[in-house]
């Protein structure tokens, strides 16, 4: 950990050289810590990168002690965005049709990650409460994208990806759809694990659970990425109070 208290600040990236300081970040976490590859990836200069980059906003959590290093990003997609792109970036990994038929204000979360040194601190709820601020100044609706199980061993995530089936999968009307299906429903109900599947599932899917958070039908296996996707929906008018007053001061 960093030898003093962290000064945390978070702005939307202003140029190329903010964007790099993003992927540089995601590609210590994605792919040198979590093992992930694909066609975007610069080892040469250690970036996680996309075609995608250009289009997304990048959010930056900032460390003023640490030189103010990049030491957290949030990259978000609103649909003028995704139409400027030709797709969501999600979109080549489930079928988006029921979000888009909703008519409702879209906003595409991704590569959401923190620096080592920050996790289990306050540096995921100054990301949140910057999220929020977007939502409401965007006048955003629904919120979805891909969120990870670290590998693709199906088997051996049956517990938590069986419990998102059985008890938060979406409202049919925003059910999307894995276009190449794994299904979820691995373990029957009255057979998990319930303290097992929680421990065994990522945090931050667990944050958008307590913001009352569903998923899409189906799994999808990355294998390139070394990830197990599921598609998250948070319908922002279902919150109930308590869900917003987590929202609104980022606590995930």
């Amino acid at each position: 950990m960093p030898s003093e208290p962290p000064q945390f600040s978070v702005c939307l990236a202003r140029d190329a050289a903010d964007v790099r300081a993003a992927q540089r970040l995601r590609y210590e976490v994605f792919v040198a810590e979590l093992g992930g590859g694909g066609d975007g990836v610069d080892h040469d200069a250690r970036l996680e990168c996309d075609r995608f980059d250009a289009v997304f906003d990048h959010l930056l959590l900032r460390d003023a002690a640490r030189g103010n290093a990049v030491v957290g990003v949030y990259r978000v997609m609103r649909e003028d965005q995704a139409q400027a792109a030709g797709q969501f970036y999600s979109e080549d990994e489930f079928d988006l049709e029921p979000l888009r038929r909703s008519g409702r204000k879209l906003l595409e979360l991704g590569r959401s990650c923190l620096h080592a040194d920050y996790r289990g601190g306050a540096g995921m709820m100054h990301l949140w409460q910057a999220l929020a601020d977007y939502v409401q100044s965007h006048g955003i609706e629904v919120l979805f994208g891909a969120a990870s199980f670290h590998g693709t061993d199906v088997a051996a995530l049956r517990q938590p990806l069986s419990l998102l089936h059985h008890r938060h999968l979406a409202p049919e009307p925003l059910r999307v759809r894995a276009r190449v299906y794994q299904s979820m429903d691995l373990v029957a109900e009255d057979q998990i694990d319930r303290r097992r599947a929680m421990l065994e599932t990522p945090a931050l899917i667990k944050a958008y659970l307590r913001l009352g958070g569903t998923v899409g039908d189906g799994a999808f296996v990355d294998h390139a990425f070394n990830t197990t996707d599921v598609c998250l929906v948070m319908d922002t008018a279902q919150m109930n109070e308590r869900q917003r007053s987590l929202y609104a001061r980022g606590s995930a």
